[in-house]
């Protein structure tokens, strides 16, 4: 369901934030995976309060609406159910992480791939997951 309730993203910032995300995946999966939490916070900020509420998403979109790079805008409900996914995935990696088991290589590695799709080809896997539910399971109204 597409969320009128909540200001557009602009499309390049978005971008930008997945594009951090790859890059944090990355090294973590190099060998510095304690940056892992900061993942969860960013998608439990933009996911469940919502972009603006994210200072980080507040600072990009400024610099790049001044530089004249930020792109057209977007419905912001999909890319908030890509950024719940984010902090699940993110969140699961840190608890795998800190408990001692190697097995949060797996959620990072999916993120990688998914975030790569996003930023590179502006292929949203769970924006698309998203419009393939409500387009199946139409919320009942009334």
């Amino acid at each position: 369901m597409l969320r009128f309730d909540i200001p557009p993203v602009s499309a390049n910032v978005v971008r930008f934030e997945v594009f951090i995300t790859f890059m944090v995946c990355v090294v973590a999966l190099l060998g510095f995976p304690h940056l892992l939490p900061l993942l969860a916070l960013m998608g439990f900020m933009r996911g469940f309060l919502g972009h603006y509420k994210c200072p980080s998403h507040r600072l990009f979109t400024k610099i790049m609406t001044g530089m004249n790079l930020a792109g057209k805008k977007e419905n912001a409900g999909a890319k908030m159910f890509a950024n719940k996914i984010l902090f699940i995935a993110a969140t699961v990696a840190s608890i795998l992480l800190y408990s001692g088991n190697d097995l949060w290589k797996v959620p990072a590695t999916a993120l990688v791939i998914f975030s790569t799709l996003e930023w590179a080809f502006s292929f949203c896997a769970a924006c698309w997951a998203y419009g393939f539910w409500y387009k199946f399971f139409p919320p009942k109204m009334g």
